[in-house]
């Protein structure tokens, strides 16, 4: 998400999270360990009477007290600390930042609020949160679509003098296929379950003829486009290679794109799950066209455009491993070569079927699971306190808990979702949040101690499991 990395060595009472003055209390006073980590009501940015509800409902399924506590701070967390919702020009509009980063990702907005669409129906306030961040992400797209994350206003950023055309609204200007993804789940999401339109007018169909556009345009079947993208830095990932537009690509379909859902340049500019997951929004968006704007050419346009990427990932996206069969590698450039693989950040090989790209079941996606979850591939890591994949954005032997979230997410086995339990409720370093890694043989050894995503999907992990594998919680 940034460059600023925060490695936090959590000891004593110095806790991330935890202020590092207190009141002294008698010794014969036994403190809760599991007492909230929320902010108090009063200081809470958005408060949800049926997400309160839910989760005063679903703590006392949970057994273990630890994992209760851990949900309890975990699930609201986007509505605490990092959403600000107001009315403007008589629509709802929410800015939602990421947590320590005080910008907004269209990746990260979709996938914080994510977990409480299935309340929206029993809250209207909670259900103008989310039409507010749905018009947000709109007028974001309308700024730049190639840009992945956005200021509240024009107050310019740490990144402004970037080699490529910022804009005074951007925090960061990466161009990541899922950016435009993203606002589509949201959208299609929101809209199948609340039958609301009030937000699909026509700004938003603007915003979403951009998508279109910029998808096609990121086929480079005329040219490299006009997106480029170079930064002066140290960090190799954080720049592009080929003056700013990557290394040579064959337009056979695909869609490039510069950067990871880790915001990591691409070596090879075809990510494979972000192609998967563009495939999905396109239909989506296709069938929200034709339903809600009743505009069959626009919907025959992505639909075609969907059939086009599709067929070129069954062409070019499976690829024979040394050890593993067929599999989806992460990266490929149309020309034969491919990158074996797999970043924790979603859209990812492991959550191809969270994100509905295809079941779980499918034989290629099997073979490639065994695979991402194997010391094959070169970010899994696994050690003294838990094991998980990771990525070069924070670095070698650093575990994303959002890959074992996503693990849990992804799986049919009991037994590995319990593993998966048992490493998150470990691995918090007291603090009572998910982070964005830790270290693999030190928990404590920790980046990122506000991370709404990660905080969120955990939330959405339990969620899963009240509804599916209530025995998992009860044991």
């Amino acid at each position: 998400m940034t460059t600023r990395r925060n490695f936090i060595k959590a000891t004593g009472l110095a806790v991330a999270g935890v202020a590092s003055g207190f009141t002294a209390v008698p010794s014969y006073v036994v403190a809760d360990p599991f007492a909230t980590k929320r902010p108090a009501p009063a200081n809470r940015n958005f408060t949800s009477k049926a997400v309160e509800k839910t989760i005063k409902d679903v703590k006392k399924k949970i057994a273990d007290k630890e994992l209760a506590w851990l949900f309890e701070n975990c699930l609201p967390n986007t509505l605490d600390t990092t959403v600000h919702y107001q009315v403007l020009d008589g629509k709802p509009d929410t800015f939602v930042i990421t947590g320590d980063i005080e910008a907004m990702w269209l990746r990260d907005s979709t996938a914080q609020v994510w977990p409480y669409l299935p309340l929206a129906n029993e809250d209207k306030q909670l259900q103008d949160m989310l039409a507010g961040v749905i018009n947000r992400q709109v007028k974001c797209i309308l700024i730049d679509p190639y840009a992945n994350a956005f200021n509240m206003g024009a107050t310019g950023s740490e990144w402004e003098k970037d080699l490529t055309d910022m804009k005074p609204e951007l925090h960061e200007r990466k161009w990541e296929i899922d950016s435009l993804c993203y606002p589509i789940r949201l959208a299609y999401g929101y809209w199948k379950t609340t039958g609301d339109t009030s937000c699909f007018d026509g700004n938003w169909a603007k915003a979403m003829a951009l998508t279109l556009k910029t998808f096609q345009e990121q086929q480079r079947k005329e040219g490299s486009g006009p997106y480029s993208f170079q930064r002066v830095t140290e960090k190799q990932t954080d720049t592009v290679a080929g003056a700013g537009f990557g290394y040579p690509i064959n337009p056979v379909g695909l869609i490039c794109s510069t950067f990871r859902p880790s915001d990591d340049a691409t070596i090879y500019l075809f990510l494979v799950p972000s192609n998967y997951f563009a495939v999905v929004s396109l239909r989506q968006l296709a069938e929200m066209s034709q339903a809600i704007l009743k505009d069959a050419a626009f919907a025959r346009q992505c639909t075609s455009l969907a059939d086009e990427v599709e067929q070129a990932l069954e062409k070019y996206a499976v690829a024979e491993h040394l050890d593993f069969g067929k599999v989806f590698p992460f990266e490929v450039d149309g020309f034969g070569n491919k990158l074996f693989m797999d970043d924790a950040n979603v859209p990812s090989l492991l959550g191809l079927p969270y994100l509905g790209v295809m079941p779980a079941t499918d034989p290629v996606y099997q073979n490639t699971r065994k695979f991402v979850l194997s010391t094959n591939n070169p970010f899994f890591y696994k050690g003294k306190a838990g094991e998980g994949i990771g990525g070069p954005h924070v670095g070698v032997e650093m575990i994303w808990p959002m890959s074992i979230i996503m693990r849990a997410l992804t799986s049919s086995s009991d037994a590995e979702i319990k593993d998966c339990l048992r490493i998150l409720k470990t691995t918090h370093a007291g603090t009572g949040f998910m982070h964005e890694t830790f270290h693999k043989d030190d928990a404590t050894k920790f980046t990122r101690k506000w991370f709404a995503w990660a905080n969120t999907l955990f939330g959405e992990l339990i969620l899963k499991l009240h509804k599916e594998r209530p025995h998992l919680l009860r044991a």
